[in-house]
């Protein structure tokens, strides 16, 4: 297996209509937007095949609460079998082979020519499908060739992702490609440093992966302006919405150049995405694959019905399994008292959750990611930009909420073709709700009543007893424990929605 296959307002805007004028985007019919009319390096090319891959004519909707797909008015350009028939620089196929990455997937595969061409993308995939450099290699691809670098505090491209490990996950996969392009890429989150961030800002970062709160605070502070981004991409925007920095993503988004190349990439389209892609994606091309985690074929699902007195003894079997698990509960202080308890029977377990600083966090993952840790405890803030070779098992302790965080808990497993299990506890009273869920995710799971110490839970999940030896907590590195939280310039904002 290949190792992609494993890593895998403002300012007021200018109306759709006044983009065409000018020959700044064109009106949206065939061939409209030739290439370079936009100017610096940024021009969007139109024509192309007839046919649009992976496109659904009439833009209907498939799923409960998403929107309707919007039609494409220039045909898009045909999806390629190779690498090497794209626009490419050979040295940056040299990096990709050197990653190991030999074949584009297939949103890369039906994406990148058109976003190379300069085309906005609505490109919608599950994790693990490859959107990272479905967008990427297009985004530093197409900076490279403006030609010029950042000038200090006016990045050229920008990537907007909801969380702090999204981000880092991003910059880790652009960096080899951005290396060779002579790219520089500066993260901005929240959780670190705000002083480094500001100076590597200063110094000129072509390209920022920024979390919304975090960059809107540096916008404020004077460190950083975005009417020098060309290329602008939004990545898991569903999530964005959910965590409500929807607002401050229009702001954002109101500040690059507003005739600029956009790409929105997702795991699910709600209509609360709707709203940005009527507003901000221009004559998109529409590529869908994998639209619901749930019918990924290599991913077996199960809901295990469980007495509330047997339930905590069921869950420390699951996490004392031979093999790493990844467990899902609701709050930081139910993840706090499983992990204490699962250390104290023997579990090598962790907790990961917005409490912890970002060293923690990273360092925690990097434990799990090596098998020093074997049982990850962790909020929501685990459900998505998280990915971990060879994870064969997602367990939700505590039901999600809706349809879209079980998809997006359990695309932690069964990634990029691997194969992998969701586990579900659910108690006598969750199980009508749960049902719903299910229907509304589009999935039959297999259903099983299950006590602590049989065999069918062990079957399912690789349950067996624990150790019962207590295994010592590693304690936080300093520089983990005197971090300070980050500095907010603005009184009123709510970090604590969007941490987990």
């Amino acid at each position: 297996m290949n190792r992609q296959a494993r890593d895998t307002d403002r300012y007021s805007r200018t109306s759709r209509g006044a983009r065409g004028a000018g020959g700044t985007r064109g009106s949206g019919g065939a061939g409209s937007g030739s290439g370079g009319a936009r100017g610096g390096g940024y021009g969007r090319t139109g024509g192309g095949s007839p046919q649009r891959s992976g496109s659904r004519p009439g833009g209907g909707a498939t799923r409960q609460g998403e929107f309707a797909m919007p039609v494409t008015l220039t045909p898009a350009l045909p999806a390629v079998a190779a690498f090497a028939e794209l626009r490419i620089p050979l040295p940056v196929l040299k990096v990709l082979t050197a990653q190991g990455v030999t074949e584009p997937f297939p949103i890369q595969a039906a994406t990148l020519p058109n976003t190379l061409a300069g085309r906005d993308v609505l490109g919608r995939g599950r994790t693990g499908s490859g959107k990272t450099l479905a967008f990427g290699l297009a985004l530093l691809v197409r900076t490279a060739e403006v030609g010029r670098k950042a000038e200090p505090r006016r990045p050229l491209g920008l990537v907007l992702v909801p969380t702090r490990e999204l981000a880092q996950q991003v910059t880790d996969a652009l960096t080899p490609y951005a290396r060779t392009l002579q790219l520089r890429l500066t993260t901005v989150v929240g959780g670190m440093s705000i002083g480094r961030q500001t100076t590597a800002l200063r110094r000129g970062a072509d390209i920022v992966i920024a979390t919304p709160g975090r960059l809107a605070d540096l916008i404020e502070r004077g460190d950083c302006r975005l009417d020098e981004v060309g290329i602008t991409v939004l990545d898991e925007a569903d999530q964005m919405a959910d965590m409500g920095f929807m607002p401050q993503v229009t702001k954002l988004l109101d500040q690059v150049r507003p005739q600029g190349q956009r790409m929105l990439f997702s795991a699910t389209l709600d209509r609360n995405v709707d709203l940005l892609v009527k507003r901000y994606l221009h004559d998109p091309v529409v590529h869908s694959v994998d639209p619901a985690a749930g019918a990924v074929t290599t991913m077996a699902h199960h809901v295990l019905h469980v007495h509330d007195a047997d339930k905590y003894a069921t869950t420390t079997e699951i996490a004392a399994r031979d093999g790493r698990v990844l467990l899902f509960l609701d709050t930081k202080h139910a993840v706090d008292r499983l992990t204490t308890h699962l250390l104290n029977s023997g579990v090598r377990a962790a907790a990961l959750h917005g409490g912890k600083s970002q060293p923690q966090r990273t360092r925690t993952l990097a434990r799990f990611k090596t098998g020093d840790v074997t049982a990850l405890v962790a909020t929501n803030v685990a459900a998505r930009g998280i990915h971990i070779d060879d994870l064969d098992l997602v367990v939700n302790i505590d039901p999600p909420s809706d349809h879209k965080d079980y998809l997006h808990r359990g695309g932690r497993t069964a990634r990029a073709g691997e194969s992998g299990s969701v586990v579900t506890l659910v108690l006598p009273h969750q199980r009508r709700e749960m049902a719903r869920l299910m229907a509304a995710a589009g999935i039959t799971p297999e259903v099983t009543q299950v006590r602590s110490g049989e065999a069918a839970l062990t079957r399912i999940t690789g349950a067996q007893a624990p150790s019962g030896v207590p295994v010592p907590a590693t304690p936080a590195p300093a520089s983990a424990t005197s971090a300070r939280p980050a500095r907010s310039s603005r009184p009123g904002r709510r970090p604590a929605r969007r941490r987990s």
